[in-house]
This record gives C-alpha cells, sequence and structure tokens, in this order.
C-alpha cells in the first residue's frame, strides 16, 4: 500500500497528514476541534478532503484519545469529545469514500515511535506518554497489543497508591497522578509553597505566587539551576521510574520509550527516570535491563503510527 492519511484529533485542532511508507509526512492540514461531538467527525472529514487532495490516498488511521474497540471503528468512550460509543469509522468512511482504522491515540503513537522512532531496531517495547495525564502503548513480538477488548495499556489509571489523589477517571491513587504534566506542576506549587526562598528563580518566572507557577514556568527554571523546579522533576521522575520497574515485570521489554511533552526537557528528567526504574526493578543486579529511551518523534507519532496502521489494515 502506497500513501495514507493520519488524523491526530487534539483539544484545539485537528491534524491531518499524508504519510508515505517511510514515515514521512509529504502534506499536512489542520481545522479547528468543534465543541459537539458530530462536529468533531464533520472537521476529521474536512481535514482528510483538504490533505488528500492531488494524492493517490489508500486509507485514513485515526488517533483519537479514548477507548476505541477491538475492531477499530467505534469509540466506546472519550472523555474530552464526549463520545460514548461512537461509530467514527462509519461515520467518516461514508463523509470519504476510504478505508477508515481507529485507533486509541497513544496506541498509535507508540507504533509510530517503534516503526519510525527509537523504537527501531527493538520488536519488543513499551511506550509511556507523559503529557497532562500519562498514556502508553505495547508491542510484543513486532504486534501492537490491544487487548481482546481493545484497551489496553491505559497505564496511567493504574492504582499505586491505595486511597490515593482522586483521578479524574473517578478512581483514586492512579499513577498519572503521580507522574504526568499536571503531577509536576502540583510538586513545584506545594515546594514553592513550603520553600519559597529555594524556588525565587521559579516564583519570579509566574506571577510571584505558587499558584501561578506552570509547566513551562518549571522547565525555565531547572535549567537556570532553581532547587525546587529540579526537585520536582525528580520527584516526578521517581515515580515514572518506579512504574517502569512495575511494567518491566509483567512485559519485559527490550526498551522503553518514553514521549510526551515532559519528556521534551531531555535528560533532566530523563537521566533520573533511568536512575529510579534501576532502583526498583527487581533483581536488578542478575537481570539485564530495558533501555529507557527518549521519543524521537515528538507530536508527529500519533499523526505517522495512524497512518502507518491503517497501512497494515
Amino acid at each position: 500500500m502506497g500513501l495514507t492519511i493520519g488524523v491526530d484529533i487534539g483539544g484545539t485542532k485537528i491534524a491531518a497528514g499524508v504519510v508515505d511508507e517511510e514515515g514521512t509526512i509529504l502534506e499536512t492540514s489542520k481545522v479547528s476541534t468543534p465543541r459537539t461531538p458530530e462536529g468533531v467527525v464533520d472537521a476529521i472529514a474536512d481535514a482528510v478532503r483538504i490533505v488528500s487532495e492531488g494524492h493517490d490516498i489508500e486509507a485514513v488511521g485515526i488517533g483519537a484519545a479514548g477507548y476505541v474497540d477491538d475492531k477499530r471503528a467505534t469509540v466506546l468512550f472519550a472523555p474530552n469529545i464526549n463520545w460514548r460509543h461512537e461509530a467514527l469509522k462509519d461515520k467518516v468512511e461514508q463523509r470519504v469514500g476510504l478505508p477508515v482504522v481507529v485507533e486509541n491515540d497513544a496506541n498509535a503513537a507508540a507504533w509510530g515511535e517503534y516503526r519510525f522512532g527509537a523504537g527501531v531496531g527493538h520488536d519488543d517495547v513499551v511506550c509511556i506518554t507523559l503529557g497532562t495525564g500519562l498514556g502508553g502503548g505495547i508491542i510484543i513480538g513486532g504486534k501492537l497489543h490491544r487487548g481482546r477488548f481493545g484497551v489496553a495499556a491505559e497505564f496511567g489509571h493504574i492504582r499505586v497508591v491505595p486511597d490515593g489523589l482522586l483521578c479524574g477517571c473517578g478512581s483514586q491513587g492512579c499513577w498519572e497522578q503521580y507522574a504526568s504534566g499536571r503531577a509536576l506542576v502540583r510538586y513545584a506549587r506545594q515546594r514553592a509553597a513550603a520553600t519559597p526562598e529555594n524556588a525565587t528563580v521559579l516564583l519570579g518566572l509566574g506571577d510571584g505566587t505558587p499558584e501561578g507557577i506552570e509547566g513551562k514556568h518549571i522547565s525555565d527554571a531547572a535549567r537556570q539551576g532553581d532547587p525546587v523546579a529540579i526537585d520536582s522533576f525528580r520527584e516526578l521522575a521517581r515515580w515514572a521510574g518506579a512504574g517502569l520497574a512495575d511494567l518491566a515485570s509483567l512485559f519485559d521489554p527490550s526498551a522503553f520509550i518514553v514521549g510526551g511533552g515532559v519528556s521534551d526537557e531531555g535528560d533532566l528528567v530523563l537521566e533520573p527516570i533511568r536512575k529510579s526504574f534501576r532502583r526498583w526493578l527487581v533483581g536488578n543486579q542478575w537481570r539485564p535491563h530495558a533501555q529507557v529511551l527518549a521519543a524521537q518523534l515528538g507530536g508527529k507519532a500519533g499523526l505517522v503510527g495512524a497512518a502507518d496502521l491503517a497501512r497494515q489494515g
């Protein structure tokens, strides 16, 4: 199969891109994300039609945040768009006249990294995405593992602290409450409130109050040596690395790939994650260690992965 289109549904923009067999994006188009579920379907179709002009397109892959059924056709649950058993495949196919594959967005990103990014050369890979929340994807023996019902790898909602912090999913103590961009901001605000004398750079980048601290301020302050900002990254990394050690006990991959906005900070966060991973890995002195790698495709991973999954059929 030749050219396919990948679609990445974001909170403000829907991006579509024409992708070739080498994972190269040849052309992209973006449209605003509507507020209504049906409007999102129409916007996806519009983006596909715009970007497909002048290209011979074989299929379309859509990365959607939420639970996608085992047939890769229906979005069972997408909290941010309010889709409930949304027959997305059929609706988009009717509008664009092309075969459509629907996949969870984190799965699509994991597949993109496996095929064309940091996972090249590995057959057993586990990906985590440290963004606002925590997502993931599993590749075993060169195949995307989706589970019997299509909703595997929801790593963010593994409960790591019994009766811990309340999560948006309704449970308590979920991993993403301790290892995510949202958690990083909470750590920084708490520490800045407790020891403002150690957060002078960090507070100065915001409005001077702990409540005014945002993710970008923490990154900038850490690069300038702010103790609270650096310690906040280390706390996030401690939880992230410990979680990877647990996943190693489950899946024993040759590589973990860490993506998402938090991972853009490079070794500032990745080295502490690696240290925590080694610390908590059971039998660490007697067994091979999986590599902990930075994602390479950035924000393009989901689009590229969705397009390639459509190519796979």
